[in-house]
């Protein structure tokens, strides 16, 4: 992804967003003001948010520098040469390093903490204003989440899996679906009609299908394509 195009309450808050969504910073991008943003009449009617298009520029040139003939004496032929230290990476601490620095390409001073578990490890966010990095839905906090572990399995001699958390934003959301998932199964049951719910990630779909796995009266399954599946609620079929 190399170009991404973005809207915001303002002009910076669009700036930050796509900052977030291609995980680098302000930087390493040129931004295009697309449309800038109006209140409207009253400050009610046609408000119109600010749109960006952000597009990520190519990587410096290193810098070449000649090398001086070396006037030192030859090793000694029975002496081994030093071996090439290579430079090793945490993973983990790696993932860490990018999620702070896009804070800071959002104008955040984030804190990261790090807990493992046996399959999985959750890294919690602390700090102000963390509603930018959760966004709407999680949205925000699920596409840095796709990218930290992007960055953790470059470092990675076996592949690991990194949840992110902020504010206890997954379990706040996991109480929000499961109540959902009640409420809908609800109205299924009085109403005889199947409910269609708007698309969601896998995970906030498998909260959905475990709640209602074992429901007497009602069963779930999914539909559609990659990113627009939903989750249908419907009767069981009756024994007769």
């Amino acid at each position: 992804m190399s170009k991404v195009v973005v809207s915001g309450k303002t002009v910076e808050e669009a700036v930050r967003q796509g900052l977030a969504q291609l995980g680098v910073s302000q930087d390493r991008v040129s931004v295009n003001i697309v449309t800038q943003p109006s209140k409207g009449f009253l400050g009610l009617i046609g408000v119109k948010e600010a749109k960006v298009e952000l597009t990520l520029l190519p990587e410096p040139e290193p810098e070449t520098i000649p090398v001086e003939t070396a006037t030192s004496l030859p090793l000694d032929p029975a002496e081994p040469e030093p071996a090439e230290q290579v430079e090793e990476h945490d993973p983990y601490e790696e993932a860490v390093r990018f999620i702070k620095d896009v804070g800071k390409s959002m104008g955040l001073d984030v804190t990261v903490d790090v807990q493992h578990a046996k399959d999985v490890t959750t890294l919690h966010i602390f700090g102000p204003d963390l509603g930018l990095v959760i966004g709407r839905r999680g949205q925000t906090l699920d596409a840095l989440q796709y990218l930290a572990n992007i960055v953790a399995n470059r470092y990675s001699g076996s592949y690991i899996r990194i949840v992110l958390n902020a504010e206890n934003f997954r379990e706040r959301r996991k109480k929000t679906l499961e109540e959902l998932a009640d409420r809908l199964a609800g109205r299924v049951i009085r109403s005889g009609k199947e409910v269609v719910l708007e698309p969601m990630s896998p995970q906030e779909r498998k909260v959905i299908h475990s709640k209602l796995q074992d429901h007497p009266q009602v069963k779930t399954f999914s539909k559609g394509e990659e990113p627009n599946r939903r989750i249908v609620i419907t009767l069981k079929q009756r024994d007769f």
